[in-house]
Parts: C-alpha cells; sequence; structure tokens
C-alpha cells in the first residue's frame, strides 16, 4: 500500500502516536495554558495582532511547546517549518531563513521558525538568527526545558518574549485521559486514570504514550497502566495525600531523617506538587525549629526556590536536604506558641492604650500630651534590652515567648532572663 495517497495518509494517522493524534488544531483547544491562551493573555493577543515576533517557550516536557508553535502558527496563517537545535547547524538555518525570503516575495506569505530545545543552539547559531529577527523576515518561537537566563545569549533573549509553561495540572490531565480513551475507545477504571494523572508528573506527552501502551482488550486497569509505565504506581489517593504529608510532618519534627526521607519519597513517586512539600517545610521550620536553629527557616525558604527554580526531578534534591537538615535539628515551637497565646489575649478584648512614651510624637499637640515623654532610646542607654517597660501597665510581668533549653534558643533564653532581671534590679 502507498502511504501517501488518500487511502494511505488515513493509514498513517491511525499509525500515528496517540499524542500526535490528539495534538489540538487552534489555540481554544490547548489544555492546562490558559495563562497564555486565554482570553486577553499573551498568545491569545499575538494571534489578535496577527503577528507573532519572537518568542521563547520554556517549561517541563510534555507541556505543549511544540503544540503551541503548530497552533500559532495555523492560526496567523504562516508556513510552519521545524528546526532541531540538536541536529542543524548555521548551514540548515541559513537555508531555511532563504526559503522564508523566497516564500515571502513569490508567496505573500510568511514564515514560523521553530527552534526545539532552542538552548542547544551555540552562540554562532544564534547570531545566525539575529538579523532575520531584526529584519522581521521570520516570526521566530524556541522551545527549551531550560532556564533560557543561563542558556539563550543576551541579544537573543531581549529580543524575545520569555514565556513560561506550567506542568499540566490535574484537570487537564483528566481531560487528556478522557480525549485519548475516546479515540482508543477504551474504557478506563477510575483507578487506571488516578494512576495515569500520578505517574505523568504534569506531562501530558508522558500520560497518553502510558495510555496508548496500556489499552488492552479496549479496557485499562490500574495493573495495566503500572505495566506500561513499568512501575507500580504507590496508592495515593485522597485519603493517602492527607496521612503521608501528616506522617511526613511527624517524622520531621520527631527528629527522625529516616522516616522523613521514606515519606518524602512516597509522595515524590506520587506525583505530589514538590511546591506543596517545600512549603509545609518553610511552616515547619518556623513552628517546630524555630529560634533553636535560626537557620532553618532561611534554608527551608530556599529549597523551595529552589524547587521552584529547577522543577522536578532535580527538586528532590532540595526537598531532601531541608527535610534531613530540619528533622536533625533541635526543636521549639516557642515562637509559635508565644504568638498563639499573644493572639488569644488580644482577641479576647486584652488591648490596653499604648503607653505614652511608646507613642509616636509627630505635631506639637501630642508633645505636649506627653507623647513620646519618656521614651530611653536603646542605643544610648547603655543597655542591651529591656531598658524600660515596653507592655502596657495592665500586661506587666506577661510572658508570652518562652524559649526552651536547647540549641540557639537555650542562649537566648539566658539572655531574656537576664534582662528582666537587670530590669526589675533597676525599678525596684
Amino acid at each position: 500500500m502507498d502511504l501517501f495517497d488518500s487511502g494511505g495518509e488515513e493509514e498513517l494517522s491511525r499509525r500515528a502516536p496517540l499524542a500526535e493524534r490528539l495534538r489540538p488544531r487552534s489555540l481554544g483547544e490547548v489544555l492546562g495554558q490558559e495563562h497564555l491562551t486565554g482570553e486577553g493573555r499573551p498568545l491569545a493577543d499575538a494571534v489578535r495582532s496577527g503577528r507573532l515576533g519572537s518568542i521563547i517557550l520554556w517549561g517541563p516536557p510534555g507541556t505543549g511547546k511544540t503544540t503551541l508553535a503548530r497552533v500559532l502558527s495555523r492560526e496567523v496563517e504562516e508556513e510552519f517549518v521545524p528546526l532541531s537545535a540538536v541536529e542543524s547547524g548555521v548551514r540548515e538555518l541559513r537555508g531555511a531563513l532563504g526559503e522564508a525570503r523566497e516564500r515571502l516575495k513569490y508567496e505573500r506569505r510568511g514564515t514560523l521558525l521553530f527552534v526545539d530545545e532552542v538552548h542547544r543552539f551555540n552562540k554562532a547559531q544564534q547570531d545566525a538568527l539575529l538579523p532575520a529577527l531584526e529584519e522581521g523576515l521570520v516570526d521566530f518561537i524556541g522551545a527549551t526545558t531550560e532556564n533560557p537566563s543561563f542558556e539563550v545569549t543576551a541579544p537573543l533573549l531581549s529580543r524575545s518574549r520569555v514565556l513560561r509553561l506550567r506542568p499540566l495540572p490535574e484537570e487537564a490531565l483528566e481531560e487528556l485521559v478522557r480525549r485519548g480513551a475516546r479515540v482508543l475507545g477504551a474504557e478506563v477504571s477510575e483507578e487506571a486514570g488516578e494512576a495515569l494523572i500520578r505517574l505523568s508528573g504534569g506531562d501530558g506527552r508522558r500520560l497518553l504514550n502510558t495510555l496508548e501502551a496500556a489499552v488492552k482488550g479496549g479496557k485499562v486497569s490500574l495493573s495495566d497502566v503500572e505495566r506500561a509505565a513499568g512501575t507500580r504506581g504507590p496508592r495515593y489517593g485522597r485519603e493517602e495525600h492527607y496521612d503521608v504529608i501528616s506522617a511526613f510532618i511527624k517524622s520531621v519534627r520527631g527528629g527522625d531523617p529516616d522516616a522523613a526521607l521514606h515519606y518524602l519519597a512516597r509522595m515524590i513517586e506520587a506525583g505530589e506538587d514538590p511546591v506543596f512539600i517545600a512549603r509545609r517545610l518553610v511552616i515547619l521550620a518556623s513552628e517546630d525549629v524555630g529560634n533553636a536553629d535560626p537557620h532553618a527557616l532561611p534554608l527551608a525558604v530556599a529549597a523551595a526556590e529552589a524547587v521552584r527554580l529547577v522543577g522536578m526531578p532535580e527538586g528532590r534534591i532540595p526537598l531532601a536536604q531541608a527535610t534531613t537538615y530540619l528533622a536533625a535539628a533541635p526543636k521549639s515551637n516557642a515562637a509559635y506558641a508565644g504568638i498563639g497565646r499573644a493572639l488569644e489575649d488580644v482577641r479576647s478584648g486584652i488591648t490596653p492604650e499604648v503607653p505614652l512614651h511608646l507613642r509616636n510624637a509627630p505635631t506639637t499637640l501630642m508633645r505636649k500630651e506627653g507623647y513620646g515623654e519618656g521614651y530611653e532610646y536603646l542605643h544610648t542607654s547603655g543597655r542591651e534590652g529591656m531598658n524600660q517597660r515596653y507592655l502596657p501597665e495592665e500586661l506587666s510581668g506577661t510572658i508570652y515567648y518562652e524559649p526552651k533549653k536547647r540549641g540557639a534558643e537555650k542562649e537566648i533564653r539566658e539572655r531574656l532572663e537576664r534582662w528582666r532581671r537587670e530590669r526589675e534590679e533597676r525599678q525596684a
């Protein structure tokens, strides 16, 4: 059979991978990137204007970078010319630009030049592209999974809009399962659908490839998905989500880094949102470690930022670093407990007037009323701290913050006790 006659094209379409058969043909069909494709968003506006310019699409694999480029070329009716940064050199690039010039001259039709893995273009290749962009000869879309600020030259970066694609959210992945099942004529069990979504890691292409490989006799079960994915998906429904994160937090709080890593691994393997895990570590660093180790919070915040920057799977490394550090750190919930007690007092109506000596006195009238009178500036008082009373008289002697006798907080406790004792002696 000739695959290039009309019947052959139909057969070729049936043989194409599921991800290719489900490739959207319009911007409205693209899933999971509404922050770029929705009404009034960058790509929708570019289509409306009829001119794309230069764009770099940055995002994880399987989030639709190539799909968006193809859809955009169709929407603005330009010839789609793909180049691979891995396989193409300066010669191929110049050839494509020459053809674009001829197309514009004789067909009055524009060209969308798409460079996949644009971060693999060397400096000479990127420089060869610049004149065409300056001239407006082609619209350009580069796709990359790497941070373009590290890999793309400054001149090309300055001429391009960088648009960040996100891992596909759960609702988009659910729709992909439905679309894929419909095309394959398959019935996907609820457990199998959940496993497909978990194991995809936000990668739509991976989900569809796994689904296609899992179809067996028109039905897809959990075991079919595990077989197709080459791994056994951990059970991780809604209940497991809460149970495992609870066990993780309690293991870190309890000082057991081995148990904490076990539960961290279960969450990672199940496809838990790594940013969610990082947020929990940031909270834990303040709530359970606190001032017993003042380095804990900056480290947790840095780990969260690292996860956002590098994504997964590399994000597991800063998550593991923060997890083990916090688990092994001395613990104190004194700051957490202190703000709880203070809030309880305020909410119960204990809000006496601010002492006059602590009030600001920006006007003459306020100064005449005694605002600010008697305030002692700490740095000229000759004292380390608590050089005078700061709580309202009605709360005199109240202690909200009670540091533990461990870690760095032991030193804080001793210092505060000394300050309080010296203040009482002076005012006795």
